[in-house]
């Protein structure tokens, strides 16, 4: 589950990880409001606007219009995700910097060319920076422990640092009996290059944001950048967190920090029958129990010449209601063309999959190719019960099989 920036400050506050003040707002006119009461009327000069939408790049994404498409100006110039407003009068500048973001669309690299409706905006004071570098904490699965990593490339997409220059990215294990320790906290400093002040704060806010990620549950929390300002303090410019999804029965209160929005619509309804699915840009439609199983049936898929279009996990509780419910699901998305069911039985028995099947497609209306593979307990059982169905099922008996007649299917 991601969250935006403002609620993820509004987290790191509570453990008293440095960031910088600010205001979410939601209209032009809060944005003037606030502009002037909260930062003009106490003569802070400069003030720092930024779209809220699940993805990076804003700083360098720029606003189109909802209704043509077109890129909106301001003062001649392209308006983006980032403004920065300093001077006289920024509460005018904020009020019509939020009048061209605000109910329009943000296109940025990670959002694709179909951009992302802004619904609001985080005022921000400015600050001024010395140095910018990245922080993050995630998972490592090889080593099963979560890991920091710094960097120097601050402002950077963290994969492509990884890509063209790997040696500037500096990890530490967290051993989850110890937490992070000062010497790796102090290694990490050293990796940066830091010294004196700068040196003291960054071992303040590195550990600081190990408490955070670790109490929060979050699967990636991620700092870029973290500044150094000129007065040798490091502050969360920016502020990313994923919680991990298996850990929100312990946090209800943050069901109120999901934004649906900036979700697929689709993803969203899966979500309300315990399904895991992922939309994707391919043409079959890939129904699977357990994750494992669903990523060999994807690449398997892609290395028969088709291409997925979902990722979905049915669980072991495959039954007719759940069934039904990914047959529907899957169905709304207009590039499916064909449908791959792949099923092992464990925990459920094929036979019964078979028979939520058919009972599925009598209420789900489906026109499009549907191959089925069955293995496992009752396999046979559930195959029979699928010819006997009456119903226009293509059953394989091998995934390899099963993948290269739906890509066949698919091209004819």
């Amino acid at each position: 589950m991601k969250i935006h920036e403002y609620q993820a400050k509004e987290l790191l506050r509570r453990f008293d990880v440095p960031t910088l003040f600010g205001k979410v707002i939601f209209s032009p006119e809060e944005a003037g409001k606030i502009a002037f009461d909260e930062f003009e009327a106490k003569g802070i000069p400069t003030i720092v606007l930024k779209a809220q939408i699940h993805a990076g790049g804003r700083g360098k994404g720029i606003m189109h219009s909802i209704t043509n498409n077109e890129q909106i100006f301001l003062d001649e110039k392209p308006v983006r995700g980032v403004t920065i407003i300093n001077g006289d009068k920024i509460a005018d500048r904020a009020y019509k910097v939020a009048a061209s973001v605000l109910g329009n669309k943000l296109i940025t690299i990670q959002t694709g060319d179909e951009g992302s409706i802004v619904r609001r905006m985080l005022i921000e004071e400015g600050v001024s920076i010395a140095k910018e570098y990245y922080a993050g904490i995630v998972l490592d699965r090889q080593s099963g422990m979560n890991t920091v990593m710094v960097s120097t490339e601050g402002g950077m997409e963290i994969e492509k640092v990884a890509e063209e220059t790997p040696e500037k990215i500096i990890k530490e294990s967290i051993n989850p009996a110890f937490g992070l320790t000062d010497y790796q906290a102090r290694r990490l400093a050293f990796g940066l290059g830091l010294q004196g002040d700068a040196f003291k704060s960054f071992l303040n806010f590195i550990q600081k944001l190990a408490v955070a990620y670790e109490a929060l549950d979050c699967s990636l929390l991620e700092i870029n950048p973290l500044v150094l300002t000129t007065d040798n303090k490091m502050i969360a410019l920016d502020a990313k967190i994923t919680f991990d999804d298996n850990a929100l029965y312990r946090h209800p209160e943050y069901i109120d920090l999901r934004d649906e929005a900036e979700e697929s619509p689709l993803e969203v309804e899966a979500s309300k029958f315990d399904l895991n699915y992922i939309k994707l840009d391919g043409n079959v439609g890939c129904m699977v129990n357990g994750a494992g199983l669903a990523m060999a049936t994807m690449d398997m898929i892609k290395l028969s010449g088709g291409s997925p279009a979902n990722f979905l996990d049915v669980g072991g509780g495959a039954n007719v209601t759940r069934i039904a419910n990914a047959f529907r699901i899957m169905m709304s998305d207009p590039n499916v063309k064909a449908v791959l069911i792949n099923i092992f039985g464990g925990i459920v028995r094929c036979d019964k999959v078979a028979d939520g099947i058919v009972e599925a497609l009598k209420t789900v209306k489906v026109d499009i190719p549907v191959i089925v593979r069955l293995d496992g307990t009752n396999a046979q059982e559930g195959k029979q019960t699928l010819l006997n169905s009456g119903l226009k099922f293509n059953v394989a008996t091998t995934l390899e099989e099963a993948a290269k007649l739906v890509s066949k299917l698919i091209a004819a």
